[in-house]
């Protein structure tokens, strides 16, 4: 796979992961240090998972990671980790709280 792809798919994932915690228009600030720790290859099952890592007033960052597995073994490696931060919007775009008081 390659690591463009990985990154889009683990995007995707963050994305999810914010708008289910906070519920509201969230948007891509940043990324983290993405660690490339195997390869992935074709026709591998792939489990991608994203967790709250980290909440502020406005930002939010999600740590994201990517697993692989074999298909007819039960072995599972840890491929791909990596951090992404979001923050909440209005629909002009500003930056909103992402939690009510």
């Amino acid at each position: 796979m390659f690591g463009g792809i990985a990154l889009q798919w683990m995007d995707e994932v963050a994305y999810i992961t914010a708008t289910r915690f906070c519920r509201k228009k969230v948007v891509t600030t940043s990324t983290g240090k993405i660690s490339f720790k195997k390869p992935i290859p074709y026709g591998a099952i792939v489990e991608i998972i994203g967790k709250i890592a980290k909440i502020g007033a406005v930002k939010l960052e999600i740590n994201v990671q990517i697993f692989t597995e074999e298909k007819y073994t039960d072995s599972r490696e840890k491929a791909v980790e990596g951090n992404f931060v979001f923050a909440a919007v209005d629909n002009d775009n500003q930056p909103i709280k992402l939690l009510e008081d």
